[in-house]
């Protein structure tokens, strides 16, 4: 989601807007939502959405429509962010949300505008219930980080899957050298110290190096989630936070083994820069993206994803939309609650890049 060439105004503007979009205590619908980089779980009969911004805000609802604000995951930066990312301001960046060992485990990002020196880092919850004696979110520190001039990725935009055997995986990325992968220890939710391979899932070209203002080589936001025989990798193709000039779209390969290939319907990799289309700039719906995947009783899909509103200031807000399979790819529907009501559909797919 971070377009590097992005001015930091432009970003503090948006994560205000993201604080003051819904105040305390006044329920807001769908699509009203000021919100970036959504991620989503379920605990009970209530969905929890965690975005970017100051503490990493939370929202929840019970009808995935009416929404309220449910305080934040920190009242602070977490203190190695400071050493670690010294530029690192405001914000915590592309939070990530998983139930697994017990724990619900949060990770997330910092970093700085136009920087490689990034991390990831990770809290744990055995409750997302704020109302509940047991609550209390735990920083568990470092996961990984990037260094320019030495890693071959940048350490933001983490996201966890659970392969069909129960181990986690985690996935992270945004510009440089791709969308990367590496082993989970179940016990610590760190990278593995038993299998340290780092594998390589998405890349577009130039990814290795610095990417001009336009963005147009950009992948980011990784999202894996598994259904049937196939992982499938959803990502972020070029510019984001860029309002009226947002050129952001979500696409999908897909692959049967969670450390890849995946590929697209056509059988090209996404390490070669394809990707089907799942959703892209239409009506007044510009610029998608940044995607997680909702799953309801294992047959029912949603996609859950920022856009900035051609009609209201190119603000930046919440979606939801079904997903439907197709020859076991999928396809987004129209929102399911509409901003306003009459928002066109998006343009329906047939398979391939575009």
């Amino acid at each position: 989601m971070k377009l590097r060439s992005e001015h930091p105004w432009t970003r503090l503007a948006m994560t205000l807007a993201l604080v003051l979009a819904l105040p305390a205590g006044v329920p807001a619908q769908t699509g009203e939502i000021g919100v970036h980089d959504p991620v989503i779980i379920k605990q009970g009969d209530t969905y929890y959405v965690f975005a970017t911004g100051n503490g990493v805000p939370i929202l929840k609802s019970r009808d995935l429509k009416t929404w309220e604000r449910g305080g934040r995951v920190f009242a602070q930066m977490p203190e190695w962010v400071a050493s670690a990312v010294p530029a690192a301001r405001g914000s915590l960046w592309a939070p990530d949300i998983s139930f697994f060992n017990g724990k619900y485990h949060l990770y997330y990002s910092a970093s700085s505008f136009g920087s490689q020196l990034s991390a990831i880092g990770l809290a744990t919850n055995v409750t997302l219930d704020s109302t509940s004696a047991s609550y209390k979110w735990e920083d568990q520190g470092i996961v990984v980080q990037s260094t320019p001039r030495v890693s071959t990725f940048n350490a933001i935009d983490p996201n966890l899957i659970i392969d069909a055997n129960g181990e986690p995986w985690l996935n992270w990325g945004s510009f440089w050298g791709g969308i990367k992968m590496c082993k989970v220890d179940k016990q610590t939710g760190k990278l593995s110290t038993q299998d340290t391979t780092l594998y390589s899932l998405a890349a577009r070209a130039g990814t290795d190096v610095t990417v001009g203002a336009n963005g147009q080589q950009s992948i980011e936001g990784p999202f894996i989630v598994r259904r049937g025989n196939y992982y499938y990798l959803f990502v972020s193709f070029d510019r984001c936070c860029a309002r009226e000039r947002s050129t952001y779209n979500i696409r999908v390969g897909r692959s049967q083994n969670v450390t890849g290939p995946y590929v697209d319907p056509n059988g090209k990799p996404m390490t070669e820069g394809s990707g089907m289309v799942v959703l892209s700039s239409h009506g007044r719906v510009r610029g998608p993206g940044h995607n997680s995947i909702l799953i309801e009783n294992d047959t029912s899909y949603y996609l859950v994803h920022h856009f900035y509103d051609g009609e209201d200031s190119f603000r930046s807000r919440l979606q939801i939309r079904p997903l439907s399979w197709v020859q076991d790819w999928p396809y987004a529907g129209d929102p399911i609650t509409p901003t306003p009501p009459g928002t066109p559909a998006p343009p329906r797919r047939t398979g391939g890049q575009d």
